[in-house]
């Protein structure tokens, strides 16, 4: 039982890792988290294939004028929501979904390609339409914090600085006042590449998409620098001792939007928040490591946010999707009891 207590610390370290860097070399993880390269590779191999791990390339829809993404918060009819959940995570235009406990019952973000088709997003228009109520969409405005920011906490201040290169400020608030870029068939090739396998050779990408090694570290580094590109490294968070993983759907004045943004933004917990239209104008998707964390979270982070006008916690049941990729079956809780 010590050893497995042991590969369990290491494989902790080694997705927060990834998750820093997703296209770390196998040999600067292991100095970061204290283990051999060849441990590290085998680690992270059995992760991969148990479908607790995988680094991903992503593009941001966005930034490449390729599509608007739409928050969507459903209200269904008792006993449907885990069937209206899989539909929607069914769907290839969803990138995420999950089931709610609270004022909703289910949530998705819908990537579309131009804020026009938000109409289709009326209740008629679902997957399971005749099992959903109510559906209330928000248009992302700005991203604050994502996924592909988060430190889980795992790694020490220096290794996060050796992993990510220094002091990088959230990729959204690089690029999002920027105009589209645009994408030509190769970057997309390369793109569709890593996005099935973040962590391919620059050699492997030319095999796909059948030009030189160079021109694809050139192409890759180009759209990394644009901010069209990033690594995503997927990984539940409950490995890392999140007992609760909840959505903020929050009202604030739009004088103080920025500054509340900013100020919930910089929480450990965030992982996500984006500034939205409609009723709820800053959304959020946040982490707990226990339940009764949860008052404190509530009186003394949201409550102090400035502008604040309205506040609504719906818990994470399941989360069926992340980042266009199904979940894993999700791990059991290390919060005791």
């Amino acid at each position: 039982m010590q050893n497995e207590g042991r590969s369990s610390d290491l494989d902790r370290r080694i997705v927060a890792a990834l998750q820093l860097n997703g296209r770390a070399s196998w040999g600067a993880i292991a100095r970061q988290v204290g283990a051999s390269e060849s441990t590290v590779l085998r680690r992270a191999g059995q992760l991969t294939e148990s479908g607790q791990l995988r680094v991903i390339g992503v593009v941001d829809v966005l930034r490449c004028g390729l599509g608007v993404p739409v928050l969507a918060r459903l209200r269904c009819r008792p006993g449907t929501a885990p069937e209206v959940a899989d539909a929607l995570a069914a769907r290839p235009e969803v990138r995420y979904a999950s089931v709610l406990s609270g004022s909703a019952d289910c949530s998705a973000e819908f990537v579309l390609p131009s804020y026009r088709e938000l109409a289709r997003l009326q209740v008629a228009g679902l997957p399971s339409a005749p099992d959903v109520l109510e559906v209330e969409t928000f248009a992302v405005m700005r991203t604050f914090t994502s996924n592909h920011d988060w430190d889980s906490g795992e790694l020490t201040a220096d290794a996060v600085a050796q992993l990510r290169g220094g002091d990088v400020r959230p990729f959204e608030e690089q690029h999002w006042e920027r105009p589209p870029e645009q994408l030509d068939e190769l970057d997309l090739a390369i793109c569709a590449a890593l996005g099935e396998d973040g962590r391919l050779s620059f050699k492997e990408v030319s095999r796909h998409t059948g030009t030189s090694e160079s021109t694809v570290a050139r192409r890759v580094d180009s759209l990394v620098r644009r901010g069209c590109l990033r690594f995503r490294t997927l990984a539940e968070p409950a490995m890392f001792g999140y007992a609760v993983e909840f959505m903020l759907w929050l009202s604030v004045l739009p004088a103080e939007l920025d500054r509340a943004g900013q100020q919930l933004a910089a929480h450990p917990g965030t992982k996500y928040l984006s500034a939205t239209t409609g009723r709820f104008n800053l959304v959020g998707q946040l982490v707990l490591r226990h339940y009764g964390e949860l008052y404190r979270h509530t009186t003394d982070v949201v409550g102090a946010l400035p502008g604040l006008r309205e506040a609504d916690v719906t818990l994470q049941v399941s989360t069926l999707k992340r980042a266009w990729a199904p979940t894993p079956v999700s791990a059991p809780s290390r919060e005791e009891p």
